[in-house]
Parts: C-alpha cells; structure tokens; sequence
C-alpha cells in the first residue's frame, strides 16, 4: 500500500504546553500528488498569523506553541503508518536565509548575531537568550541561573546588562559549554543625543541597536489644491484678502537620518537584521515610537575597505505628523 492523503490539526496557542486549545487553529487535508509518494506541508505562514508583535520598551517573550497532530492513510483509506504523529514545536516570528537550506535550526543560546554591544556609558542595556538552551549567563562577575517554566512568556527572555559591564559570557544548559561570549562597549557621546533602536531580529527577538553620533530630521509634507468661487452673490465682487486656491488634505512624514558612530565589522549582520525586519522602534522623547528603514540599499562596510566603520540609516516614522487616526 502507498501513501494518498493526510490530515493535520494544528493547534497554536500561549501559556504552558498543557495549555493546547481544544480546537484546532487549522484543519489541513492534502492528498499525494500522482507520481509522489510523500506530502509536504508549509505552516510557518499558518503559525506566524497568531504571532502578534507589539513592543512598548517591554521586551515580551514572542512565542507559541505548535502542536501537528498528523494522521495518514492508505489506499484503502486505512492508516498507512499507526495514528496519530504528534509533533510539538516552540514557535518564534524568525526566518533563515536561502544559503541555510531547509528549515535551519537558528540559535538556541543567545538570540543575537553579532559579538559586540553598543551602550551608552552609564545605561542598562537588554540583550536576549531562548531559555530552553542557556543553563547561565555570566556578565562580568556576576553570574544568573537561568529558569525556563515551561510558559511560552519564559521562552525569550531579556537579560539586564548593568551599567558599564564590559563582558557577557553565555553558557549551554550543562554550565560549562560556552555558547557566545559578547564584548560591551560603553560609549561616552558628550555632543550628540544617542538614539536606542530596537527591531524585531532574524531569531524572532527585540534587539537594541544604538544610533551615536550626528542626527538630522527632515519633514515632508503632501497636500492637495482646489480652485474656489470667492464672487459674492449681493454685489458681483469679490475681496482681494480672500484666497482663490485652497489647501486640502495637508499632511506631513516626519524623517530621521541616524549615523551608528564608530562599530566593529561583525555587526553588519546587525545592520543586515534591521534593514530586512518588519517591526521597528525608536526611544524618542520618551516615548517607543515605530519607525520604518527608508533607507533600502546596504553597502557593505569592511576595515580592510573602509577602515573605520559607522553607517548612515534613514528611518521614516511609522504615522503622518498630523493625526488623522479615527
């Protein structure tokens, strides 16, 4: 007997893994296409609509849990493999690139791709793990055990860096493999204001990028004419303080033009991260405000090429400067 169709619930919930709903979010039938012998089914899309990613400087655990719940039949419509398979998966709004092939297993330590952070001197900092794969993170001296309750809000967690730390050293489960070791540089910025980004990374976790050094903000404003009858009925005249064309629908996009300051070369990853994510914000006047890349091009830099590295990054605030929200 061979293989004809299967049918999947998924199931896709938050809480603890004996949380699962008791409907399935997706019911899934798919039958072998003639001449092949297994199915393939893609739920990352399925899942990612019940990842909904909001950010006020909280750095909330993004997570879900996926339960397949797979049964298989025959040709004779009998089971073709003893029913049910059931699958659980942690499900976080990543993504792999084309180079790491199928379903690439990403980092299961610390969630960022690069070896450096960038803070200003005297301020905390965040910087995220996945719970299931760090047994310990020692920063500087200081050494915090690592709990995972099992809840999808324990998942990513988001590890404090003091003020003026300089080293971060993040361990396996076991305590002694060492996964990553992150270098802390606290930069002093005495002239300009330092801008605290943060956007939605390749590992499906917040990550802070600061912007140093020189900043400049650009508004463009959009609006429409119209041409209007200022002749008055009574006396056929009209008053020359009286505009003939009319401004409508005014409205205004709000730009800022960041520059990183000086950066070692391994964080063009980083650079990469914020130019691909969809979800960005930016800690501006004290207030999370969401932003948007406008800059669309990336040209690489390198020590060898360029020696010292700094970028140049052009957000577009997220909303028009007039608010028209009903």
């Amino acid at each position: 007997m061979s293989l004809k169709r299967v049918e999947v619930d998924l199931y896709v919930w938050d809480g603890g893994l004996s949380d699962q709903p008791s409907t399935p979010a997706y019911s899934i039938n798919k039958s072998v296409i003639s001449g092949q012998t297994n199915v393939t089914l893609e739920i990352a899309e399925l899942v990612r609509d019940y990842l909904t990613i909001s950010f006020n400087d909280d750095y909330n655990s993004i997570a879900r849990y996926v339960r397949a719940i797979v049964n298989s039949f025959d040709d004779s419509d009998e089971p073709f493999v003893t029913n049910p398979i059931i699958t659980t998966y942690v499900a976080v709004d990543g993504y792999g690139y084309y180079e790491e092939g199928t379903n690439p297993e990403l980092d299961r330590h610390a969630l960022i791709s690069s070896n450096n952070i960038y803070i200003p001197e005297n301020t905390a900092g965040k910087f995220p793990i996945f719970a299931e794969g760090v047994g310990k993170v020692i920063i500087d001296s200081t050494t915090t055990q690592i709990t995972d309750s099992g809840n999808t809000n324990q998942k990513i967690q988001y590890i404090t860096i003091p003020a003026n730390s300089s080293s971060i050293q993040v361990y396996d489960t076991d305590d002694t493999t060492l996964k990553k070791t992150i270098a802390v540089s606290n930069i002093c910025e005495p002239k300009f204001t330092p801008y605290k980004i943060t956007f939605v990374n390749k590992f499906g976790a917040f990550e802070d990028m600061y912007f140093f050094k020189k900043s400049s903000e650009t508004t463009n404003v959009t609006d429409e004419m119209y041409k209007r009858n200022i002749v008055t009925n009574t006396s056929s005249s009209y008053n020359t303080y009286d505009n003939q064309k009319e401004r409508m629908n005014v409205n205004a996009k709000t730009t800022l033009t960041l520059n990183t300051g000086f950066i070692a070369e391994d964080m063009n990853q980083t650079i990469e991260e914020l130019f691909y994510t969809e979800n960005v914000w930016i800690r501006y006047e004290g207030k999370t405000l969401p932003v948007i890349p406008a800059s669309k091009s990336l040209q690489y830099k390198t020590h060898l090429n360029d020696n010292l590295i700094n970028y140049t990054v052009q957000f577009d605030f997220a909303f028009d400067r007039i608010n028209n929200v009903r």
